[in-house]
């Protein structure tokens, strides 16, 4: 009885969706629902039915509570700071003069045959050189950015804009 009433109190209250799907699936089963009826009124899968009652019954209250955590790291600390160093050098630094900067692609080949990392996607890639605040992308030749602070009515970027002439109506 007080797990019934803590889990109607927990599908009036959540305010996480998956929290609150999550009591609705138990509180149905515990209300005796079959597997199919709670797939056809949430719209959930039969697996999901099944994992989501089989973990309350294992843990409890806890496994109500989504805990996203993403996949674990595969590429550590270390790794990554030897990444980011490497990014910031020039492929001529490696004796490679088939190009003069580096791709994501090339950089992931690169780590791949210095053995730095078995794998690793340009996505994964990105995401290491964006917290190590790698700029790997070199600026355009021959343009520079433009110079804001030069222009006095330029201090911010939605003022930067002419305005739309009125319309006639």
């Amino acid at each position: 009885m007080e797990e019934g009433r803590r889990l109607q109190q927990i599908s009036r209250t959540a305010k996480d969706p998956v929290k609150l799907r999550r009591a609705i699936v138990v509180l149905m089963s515990a209300q005796g629902q079959t597997v199919k009826d709670i797939t056809m009124l949430m719209q959930v899968g039969e697996d999901y039915v099944r994992d989501v009652v089989h973990a309350f019954n294992e843990r409890g209250f806890d496994a109500l509570d989504p805990k996203w955590r993403g996949t674990p790291r595969t590429i550590s600390d270390q790794v990554r700071e030897h990444i980011c160093l490497i990014a910031r050098t020039s492929p001529t630094d490696w004796k490679i003069t088939a190009f003069s900067t580096w791709s994501p692609s090339k950089l992931a080949d690169h780590l791949i045959k210095q053995k730095v990392t078995a794998a690793i996607s340009r996505e994964t890639l990105r995401r290491i050189l964006r917290a190590g605040k790698v700029s790997w992308k070199p600026p355009l030749p021959g343009r520079r950015p433009p110079n804001r602070s030069s222009s006095p009515r330029c201090t911010a970027s939605w003022r930067c804009t002419t305005p739309r002439p009125p319309t006639g109506g």
